[in-house]
């Protein structure tokens, strides 16, 4: 994609979400930018090459919602600047975790933009977002495809293909919770699910190893290897399910982290992109409860969505109590008219 119009002064204002969703990509997009710069120092030239294509699309697409929030008079954000990035510091993840970071975080990209995008209402900036949502999608198929070629990224279970079409005649299909009744077989929407889930914490949890070797606050330190330790419970929850049908759940020897202690990020940006997560994986789990028919597999998501939740709940407070959590454009307060 070349570029991106921006807005004219014949246009409407834009709306309420229209600002928000250009508001929080504007966080995304230099986050992104930030960790990719690390990320295409220390790279081979087949990675580099990949990340240098997806940074340099950030970058235009901050580009374009500054343009657009300047002609709408608005201030422009903070998001993240050269100062939350550190060049010149030893990688902190190895093999393969620069394009694992990057696959997982179109699979944030594609969900945020196909949300705002049936949340735009002005054509400009609705074009804007089908641009990012199908830039996001094809970068995902990217990097998956560059991942399936190294090896690193196990595929879903292969399944014998059904030979007729088939109703639930049993009640039963959908128990789980009784301990004492035999429970089904996962169906392939619930392995589908589970296996998303696990494959997006292994990612996570390395994450969370190096963000938490190289934090310099100590409460943020604590924070991080809390989400460690969350995202390995997950996996180890979630991949009883896949055990229970004779399925080995995914793993792979690829993307850990590295032995530095030294920080190449600053401890607010590793806080957003831990509370992005956060975020994605609760939207996530949710997705994954709705589309069981199995009753324990909502009820073990329900748990695991309480815990992320609380997890997310602190990391804003220690955002908070540091001064890292930029306010989002505020609803004038009318209620102060009548004071």
């Amino acid at each position: 994609m070349g570029g991106y119009r921006t807005t004219t002064s014949s246009q409407v204002p834009i709306t309420s979400s229209e600002l928000a969703n250009l508001w929080m990509t504007y966080q995304e997009k230099t986050m992104i930018i930030r960790m990719l710069e690390h990320f295409i120092e220390h790279a081979d030239d087949e990675a580099k090459q990949l990340l240098q294509l997806h940074c340099d699309r950030a970058v235009l697409s901050v580009e374009a919602i500054t343009s657009i929030l300047q002609q709408e008079g608005t201030v422009i954000p903070m998001g993240f600047t050269e100062g939350d990035v550190h060049k010149g510091v030893p990688k902190l993840y190895d093999y393969m975790y620069d394009i694992m970071y990057l696959h997982l975080m179109t699979k944030v990209e594609m969900s945020l933009y196909a949300l705002f995008t049936g949340m735009t209402y002005r054509k400009d900036i609705e074009d804007f977002f089908i641009g990012l949502t199908a830039e996001s999608q094809a970068m995902n198929s990217q990097s998956t495809q560059f991942l399936l070629k190294k090896g690193v990224l196990i595929r879903p279970p292969f399944v014998s293909m059904p030979t007729e079409v088939r109703f639930v005649r049993d009640k039963e299909y959908m128990g789980g919770l009784n301990l004492f009744n035999e429970k089904r077989s996962l169906n392939t929407v619930e392995v589908s699910l589970i296996h998303h889930a696990i494959e997006t914490n292994l990612v996570g949890m390395q994450l969370m190893i190096g963000f938490a070797q190289v934090a310099t606050n100590e409460d943020v330190k604590k924070y991080l290897v809390k989400g460690m330790k969350l995202s390995e419970k997950i996996e180890m929850d979630l991949g009883e399910f896949l055990r229970q049908s004779f399925i080995e759940p995914p793993a792979t020897h690829a993307g850990k982290a590295t032995a530095s202690k030294t920080a190449p990020f600053s401890d607010k940006l590793m806080m957003y992109n831990t509370s992005l997560l956060a975020s994605f994986g609760l939207g996530s789990n949710a997705l994954g409860g709705a589309f069981s028919l199995r009753s324990d597999l909502p009820a073990k998501m329900a748990f695991i969505g309480k815990d992320i939740f609380a997890f997310a709940q602190e990391g804003g407070k220690i955002m908070i109590k540091n001064g890292w959590m930029e306010e989002p454009p505020q609803v004038e307060d009318r209620n102060q008219l009548t004071k």
